[in-house]
């Protein structure tokens, strides 16, 4: 396989790809009937179309006086009021009725006049001027029969419920869950000579977006072990994630065992740190594969910018702005750079930005040039808050835009 830069790709393209992948593995998915208290990170099995208006009725949104407003002052007070329990009944010509919050408008009202407005004199109610509609939440005004409200293969949310519920439903057919199971290469590790960093983080992100997660050990830098037991873990799961050996070093096996037992859909991408990541189609075993670089920074970044849109479908990278405190250079063009940095309160309307690695900042790993292969292996940098991702030197006092890390994991 040709390991040259020639098959680095933009990180736009990857997730083009892994959005493809996402579709195909989703079809090979079954399907679950879920109530709407457990809809949280659940992916839908089919569009949901609205089976009627919402609201079916139009309601009184303040306390006060229905009534047809084509019409004018004075109106006649009828002796009832209208409840939101009520049937709301019908009013004649030149009729007002008393309307609590939230009641069902009597057929011919398209107003509500409220009580602070209204004077009601000898049964008779004047007040100022409304056009149709005020202080009306209208039938329909939310959601129309026949609308579709939701698209097949898109994740829920909690507040999703809210709406799914308004329209009557109850349970809601999902897809089920991935079933995810990680695996760490390389022999130091798999001698416990070095700490495995990568597999809790990646477990733990699959769980956080929605999915099972299994970790399935670590295997030696042997080529045909590496491959028979990525083929086992294929067979056993719907995605396989695996950590390090994704290099071009004499014993990184991950990528050729994956271009063996399927089709490797890209190997690179232009993000630094996590470069070397992997996606790979296994259509042999059902399976889709990433090969996670083993850099435990870098392995979050990428993971996080590149496979979430896999797991969740979502393609955006929230941001908050900040004021960068420091000058910071990047290495060769043509890459996004991923800076980890803290964030603190400024006398100024937006907080500071500090890159954490950068001489003085409590991690010292460079000077003023970005060095994404040494801080990508700094746990500490862990504690950062979130990264700006740039492909251009920031300069103290500019403002850019960091992606806080709970909105990607």
């Amino acid at each position: 396989m040709d390991h040259d830069h020639a098959d680095l790709i933009t990180r736009s393209d990857a997730v083009e790809r892994v959005l493809d992948a996402r579709s195909e593995a989703l079809s090979r998915l079954g399907t679950e009937s879920v109530a709407l208290d457990d809809v949280s990170g659940r992916v839908l099995a089919d569009p949901v179309v609205a089976q009627r208006d919402e609201p079916p009725e139009s309601h009184a949104t303040m306390d006060g006086f229905a009534f047809d407003a084509t019409a004018d002052y004075p109106y006649d007070v009828v002796e009832r009021e209208v409840f939101p329990e009520d049937d709301p009944g019908e009013l004649g010509a030149g009729e007002a009725v008393r309307i609590a919050t939230g009641a069902p408008l009597p057929r011919s009202a398209n107003a509500v006049l409220k009580v602070e407005e209204a004077s009601v004199n000898a049964g008779e109610l004047t007040g100022t001027d409304l056009e149709p509609g005020t202080y009306v939440y209208e039938r329909g005004s939310n959601v129309e029969a026949g609308e579709q409200l939701f698209d097949a293969g898109e994740r829920l949310s909690p507040k999703d419920a809210i709406l799914l519920r308004d329209l009557g439903t109850e349970s809601v057919a999902v897809r089920e869950r991935f079933s995810v199971g990680v695996l760490a290469t390389g022999t130091e590790i798999h001698e416990g000579r070095i700490d495995d960093l990568d597999s809790p983080m990646l477990a733990g992100l699959a769980r956080s977006w929605g999915h099972r997660a299994t970790y399935e050990g670590t295997v030696h830098d042997d080529y045909e072990t590496v491959r028979d037991r990525i083929a086992d873990l294929a067979d056993e799961h719907d995605v396989v994630l695996t950590t390090g050996g994704t290099s071009v070093g004499k014993k990184d096996y991950v990528i050729r065992a994956l271009a063996e037992l399927g089709d490797v859909d890209f190997h690179r991408v232009a993000v630094r740190p996590g470069k070397p990541i992997a996606l790979a189609r296994l259509p042999d075993h059902d399976a889709t594969a990433f090969a996670i670089p083993g850099k435990p920074v870098g392995a979050h970044t990428i993971t996080a910018l590149v496979a979430r849109p896999f797991f969740t479908g979502r393609t955006d990278v929230p941001t908050i702005p900040a004021t960068v405190t420091r000058d910071v250079g990047l290495g060769p063009e043509g890459f996004e750079y991923a800076i980890p940095v803290t964030l603190d309160e400024s006398e100024q309307d937006v907080p500071d930005a500090t890159p954490l690695g950068i001489e003085g900042s409590g991690l010292d790993v460079y000077a003023d040039t970005f060095d994404p292969s040494v801080l990508s292996s700094s746990t500490r940098a862990t504690r950062a808050d979130g990264f700006v991702l740039t492909e251009s030197a920031l300069s103290a006092g500019e403002t850019a835009r960091v992606v806080p890390y709970p909105a990607v994991e």
